[in-house]
Parts: C-alpha cells; structure tokens; sequence
C-alpha cells in the first residue's frame, strides 16, 4: 500500500475572482464545476501540469487564509511568466531561503497563500 497523492481543498469565495486568480494569472485549467442548485455554493477542481487543486465555497469544507507549498521544477520560468501577467497581481519575487529552496509566495482573493518551491541547484 502506497500514498499516491494529495488533493487540497481551499476556500473560494467568489467564482469571478478564482477564475481570475487561479486561470488567468495562475495558468490553471478549469477541470469541473458543481453546484447542487444555480443559487447554491461552487466546488470546482484546478489542474496545472500536476498540480490538482479543488475550490470551494462551501463553509465547511475550509477556512480562508490556508498556506500550501507547490514543488517546482522551473521557479524562475514560473516567477517570469507570472511577471508579464503584473496587470493581474503583482509580480512575485524569488527568493533563496536558509532551509536550501528558491520560493515565492502569492495570495489569492481570500487570503489561502500558495507558495512555489525549488530546490536549490548547487
């Protein structure tokens, strides 16, 4: 028996401002949507390369202001591409940190900090 994968969920809060975040700046591709009925709170799932990501707006399924680390292979090519997106949300800026990774950290609409981490190339 192994440990295959995790699937976080994250508090959304409104379906505009997630596709503006996780789609348009982030570069994530919409996987489903549903909702119970129309007026009803959105649970959606996110997918970049690997990265699976599921959003919802459902109290109870999260809280806002969550933090997640996404492994990276790139970090740089990911830092630039985010760059020329700066009408979006700000440019992210790489650092090195003393624990040996190269992160940088962006907020989403609610608060969930999603911070993109490489290994440090020696």
């Amino acid at each position: 028996m192994a440990l295959t994968q995790t699937t976080p969920i994250l508090r959304s809060a409104d379906a505009t401002q997630m596709r503006r975040f996780y789609i348009d700046f982030l570069g994530f591709e919409l996987l489903f949507e549903h909702r119970f009925e129309p007026h009803l709170p959105l649970y959606c799932a996110l997918k970049r390369d690997a990265c699976e990501l599921h959003l919802s707006e459902h109290t109870g399924d999260a809280q806002p202001g969550a933090g997640l680390r996404i492994a990276v292979d790139d970090i740089d090519a990911l830092a630039a591409e985010l760059a020329a997106k700066s009408d979006l949300h700000p440019a992210p800026q790489v650092e090195t940190m003393p624990w040996g990774t190269r992160d940088f950290s962006v907020t989403d609409p609610v608060g969930n900090r999603l911070t993109f981490t490489s290994a440090v190339s020696l």
